[in-house]
């Protein structure tokens, strides 16, 4: 009966966040650290959108690790107001903007995605190295089933996933320059798991290591020294689940172009004075 009270008064709620992760600690909150969860509990606790996380059943997609980029990631709260986007964003660091929102049932949790889907930018200095045909032929190899324990640490309960599909494409740049990207898509990640993917995918394409060595990588019992790549690279693009549509905001979309753009800008502005000093130096 109270249950039922409080359902005429509460809602609960899906909205997707977009950061850029330089600047946080990860998405997860944790003591003494800036992360992406913990300014947005803030900024709804400020809007008394919700009081507490866990009096909200406040829930998320995915924990992105330190320096993970997201276009899509997914939080869930129950609340008798309904959220309107861009007054919570300012409430929020530019580097953090929601983006999307939709109504969801009470039993909704964000982590039960049907898919995940997350792209890599190889550095460009692999770039003239690689051999890209034989990173696609690896990509057959990782998509299906296999047991993911060498991609991730060693205590986890279950290390099986499966990848649905990966895709590697390149982007022509000037000159003849191109740059790397690849997009893996599967229902739930392990940590570390993409980026120690990509690890193995440099390594084919620069023919360090040949594919049919990878396959002892799915067997739990052989020990793989498999190190990351950098998590700069990583963006988690988006979260998609079974018969939920999400509506996105014209101006939210708008406004965090704008600041990845001021902020590529920024980033000229600091390359181009560190090249200038560097040409200076006396030989």
């Amino acid at each position: 009966m109270i249950y039922s009270y409080l359902c005429d008064f509460m809602k609960r709620f899906a909205l997707k966040i977009a950061y850029i992760g330089s600047n946080f600690y990860g998405f997860q909150r944790q003591p003494n650290h800036r992360t992406v969860e913990g300014e947005i509990i803030d900024a709804l606790t400020d809007l008394k959108l919700i009081t507490n996380a866990t009096n909200s059943k406040f829930s998320i997609a995915g924990r992105t690790d330190k320096g993970v980029h997201s276009l899509g990631n997914v939080i869930a709260f129950n609340s008798g107001k309904e959220p309107i986007l861009n007054q919570i964003n300012d409430f929020l660091s530019d580097e953090v903007q929601l983006i999307a929102k939709t109504s969801v049932h009470f039993g909704f949790k964000p982590r039960y995605a049907i898919m995940r889907h997350y792209r890599y930018f190889l550095e460009n200095f692999y770039d003239d190295e690689l051999d890209i045909s034989l990173m696609r032929r690896l990509a057959k190899l990782f998509e299906g089933v296999h047991d993911f324990a060498n991609f991730t640490k060693r205590n986890q309960r279950v290390s099986i996933r499966k990848i649905d599909k990966i895709n590697i494409n390149q982007i022509d740049g000037d000159n003849g320059t191109y740059q790397i990207y690849i997009d893996v898509f599967g229902e739930s990640f392990l940590w570390n798991m993409v980026r120690k993917m990509m690890a193995v995918f440099c390594n084919v394409g620069k023919g360090k290591l040949n594919i049919e060595d990878v396959t002892d990588y799915f067997n739990p019992s052989f020990k793989a020294n498999i190190k990351a790549l950098p998590s700069r690279n990583l963006i988690l693009v988006d979260v998609h689940y079974k018969n939920i549509i999400f509506q996105y905001d014209d101006y939210a979309m708008e406004r965090f172009q704008r600041v990845l753009k001021r902020k590529m800008f920024e980033y000229e502005k600091n390359y181009s004075s560190t090249k200038n000093i560097l040409f200076s130096l006396p030989d």
